[in-house]
């Protein structure tokens, strides 16, 4: 990680936009933006012990989808973690 990197903060238009994808998402599943984050949180700290990741860009999302086999839609999770480095850090 750059030294610019370090102080570099993200605008209130993107946090904003993060805050509302984030909200969209919880609503549909019925998941709260806290465990949202937490999940977030979680997945970003076991995956970064064995590969460096850019966790500003990463994405998750849980959506409802039919699965062969059952008869409701069952909530399924989708990630979208960039991988800086595939060595360990």
């Amino acid at each position: 990680m750059g030294f610019k990197h370090f102080f570099s903060r993200k605008k209130s238009r993107e946090i904003a936009k993060d805050r509302l994808k984030i909200l969209l998402i919880s609503d549909r599943v019925n998941c709260s933006p806290e465990m949202m984050e937490m999940i977030k949180t979680d997945i970003a700290k076991v995956i970064s012990k064995y590969m460096q990741i850019d966790t500003k860009s990463m994405e998750i999302q849980i959506s409802k989808t039919g699965v062969k086999g059952h008869d409701g839609k069952m909530p399924t999770l989708y990630a979208n973690i960039p991988i800086l480095d595939l060595h360990s850090k």
